[in-house]
């Protein structure tokens, strides 16, 4: 089972997904809450997001599995294995750890904001609208990805952002300082990411006791995008250990 970060889906996730699959997993690319083509919901938080995992798994029926997941979802993961390890095989974190994050994604939230959609009639309009806010391609690429056609002339996000705007403590939340994980493990942070520092390798391993922490070239936060050959080689060791 995968989950995307801030602001992503499921679908940032479908090639490595696929990639899985051909080694003979079951794969799961989950949209959390306000995310997606998932529900909307004024509450948000990591214990309810990992309840979320645990009550589509057991609608799937599905007793055990293992978890990746990146930035936010990586959080999620985290509490999930915390709270509930009886359902988590393995557990692979993406460039995140057990702390907290202070709001970091402001500007990204007030461009979103900026945009009045009911003025754009396509992509590249969008995308032309965020540029004046927003100087990185990739970082609009990746957030266009969000907008569809809600109705024929209507544009708009599949994330809930109004709520998201709200929850930005939230998502920098760090789990539960109890919360301990003690089944097998593997960060994998970028080398480019500042968001796995060496000083925080003492919290990781209080949390997850057999966690080891690896390093992928090349690669800043988005570490499964820039880098997927050596990422998919990584979590594929690991996973079938």
């Amino acid at each position: 089972m995968i989950l995307h970060g801030f602001l992503g889906m499921s679908d940032n996730w479908k090639t490595l997904g696929t990639k899985y699959a051909e080694k003979d997993y079951q794969v799961h690319l989950i949209d959390q809450r306000n995310h997606g083509k998932s529900f909307w919901s004024q509450d948000f938080n990591y214990d309810i997001l990992a309840k979320d995992v645990v009550d589509y798994m057991r609608h799937n029926q599905l007793d055990k599995a293992s978890i990746i997941g990146h930035s936010m979802g990586g959080k999620t993961a985290m509490q999930l294995a915390c709270s509930y390890p009886e359902i988590v095989d393995r557990l692979i974190i993406v460039d995140i750890a057990p702390k907290f994050y202070p709001p970091h994604h402001q500007n990204i939230i007030d461009a979103l904001n900026a945009l009045t959609l009911d003025n754009i009639d396509s992509r590249s309009d969008a995308d032309s609208e965020l540029q004046k806010h927003l100087s990185e391609f990739g970082v609009r690429q990746f957030l266009l990805k969000n907008l569809y056609w809600a109705e024929k002339g209507k544009l708009n996000w599949r994330f809930n952002l109004k709520v998201l705007s709200q929850r930005m403590e939230e998502v920098g939340e760090n789990i539960e300082s109890g919360a301990i994980f003690q089944g097998a493990t593997l960060f994998l942070k970028g080398d480019r990411s500042e968001y796995v520092a060496a000083s925080d390798e003492s919290s990781i391993k209080n949390h997850f006791p057999k966690a080891r922490i690896e390093t992928v070239a090349n690669s800043g936060h988005w570490v499964h995008a820039e880098n997927p050959i050596e990422f998919f080689d990584k979590s594929s060791v690991f996973l079938n250990e």
